[in-house]
């Protein structure tokens, strides 16, 4: 009489079609991404600001632009 409930496998719906689809694309996107995005010795020690040295006799304090600011934010 509940033939329509019988045990095994279920049909496929749509729904479940393109979550899976939208998963594998966007999967196989990151990967294809992935080497391209890692960066080179070289571009990050361009990116990076060059860092002065600290002092060899202490006093490496310097009132910097950030410095000023902060100043000026706190004291509001």
């Amino acid at each position: 009489m509940q033939d329509s409930q019988a045990t095994g496998t279920k049909p496929a719906s749509r729904r479940g079609f393109f979550i899976g689809a939208a998963s594998a694309g966007a999967a196989v996107a990151a990967v294809s991404v992935l080497p391209k995005v890692t960066p080179t010795t070289a571009a990050v020690e361009a990116a990076a600001p060059a860092i002065k040295p600290a002092p060899e006799k202490g006093g490496g304090y310097s009132l910097s632009e950030h410095v000023k600011r902060y100043y000026k934010t706190a004291s509001a």
